[in-house]
């Protein structure tokens, strides 16, 4: 431990300038910064959102949900880019007054209805159109209790060890310790669980597993914060299994695509407005036109 141990003010007071790579879209207080307003696209969902873990869970549904057949999920997808405070503009902080992605409205109800937090996306998509999501009482709960679960436990993943081992300004082995104990801990029940079952609500793919892949399936395949040795993420083999299955799914590869601005140009849509966008407007093909 170090001896430069720090003790807190008896009031403690904002440094703007501390934080790390996040601080300048870090404040302690809510509400908007600036005026602008939203665009608004001619489809029944309006989504504002940014491929991050939590922003791939709802385009995942979305494209699952085109792909079943449901034309009322036709949806645009409006990039906000959260490095730059287009989170703080008034008009998204009037759909969500917690200035996070996703956020989603929908169009299609009289008044329109707004969704923030993706757990709350989900479940809202899955109960609008009555899919991914049991009917039966046992499974349906089964298919809570794992949706809940990503919602209480990733705060721990990217808050905390995402944060300290890959973000933080400086390397402290306390925090770094605590956090990496807490996600071992954690890919140890999926792994448990994935070890009976082939999903994680049981023998069907929900929403459960569309909230749980984008965090813990990127992070034992080393796509955030480049950890999975650290982790040994070989050893969770279960996990593995699960995520490479779900990755072959054609609709979640559209949806982690969808409002992506970053890596291969290729694998970039940052706005979706129809199918045919996968094919004629991705990042390559609008740099070459």
């Amino acid at each position: 431990m170090s001896d430069d141990t720090y003790t807190p003010p008896k009031v403690w007071k904002w440094d703007a300038e501390s934080g790390g790579k996040f601080a300048s879209i870090n404040r302690p207080i809510a509400g908007p910064t600036h005026d602008k307003d939203l665009p608004v696209g001619k489809h029944p969902l309006q989504l504002y959102s940014l491929a991050t873990p939590n922003g791939v869970k709802v385009t995942v549904l979305l494209e699952e949900l085109l792909e079943k057949g449901f034309q009322g999920a036709e949806y645009d997808a409006w990039l906000i880019r959260i490095t730059e405070g287009e989170q703080f503009g008034s008009g998204f902080v009037d759909i969500n007054p917690n200035s996070k992605i996703p956020a989603l409205v929908d169009q299609s109800q009289d008044p329109s209805v707004r969704v923030f937090e993706s757990g709350a996306i989900l479940l809202y998509l899955a109960e609008k159109f009555g899919a991914f999501l049991p009917t039966d009482p046992a499974k349906r709960t089964e298919c809570l209790n794992w949706l809940f679960w990503q919602m209480g436990a990733v705060p721990f993943l990217g808050g905390g060890f995402g944060h300290f081992y890959a973000y933080a300004p400086e390397k402290y082995e306390y925090p770094i310790n605590r956090y990496t104990m807490e996600v071992k801990r954690q890919l140890d029940v999926l792994d448990r669980r994935l070890a009976d079952n082939r999903f994680l609500s049981g023998d069907d793919y929900t929403i459960a597993d569309m909230a749980v892949w984008p965090w813990y399936g990127a992070l034992v395949t080393n796509k955030v914060y480049e950890a999975a040795e650290f982790l040994e993420a070989h050893t969770y083999k279960n996990v593995l299994r699960w995520e490479a299955e779900i990755a072959e799914r054609p609709a979640v590869q559209r949806g982690r695509m969808v409002n992506r601005a970053w890596g291969e140009p290729g694998e970039q849509l940052r706005e979706r407005h129809d199918a045919s966008d996968f094919q004629l407007r991705t990042q390559d093909k609008l740099e070459d036109s």
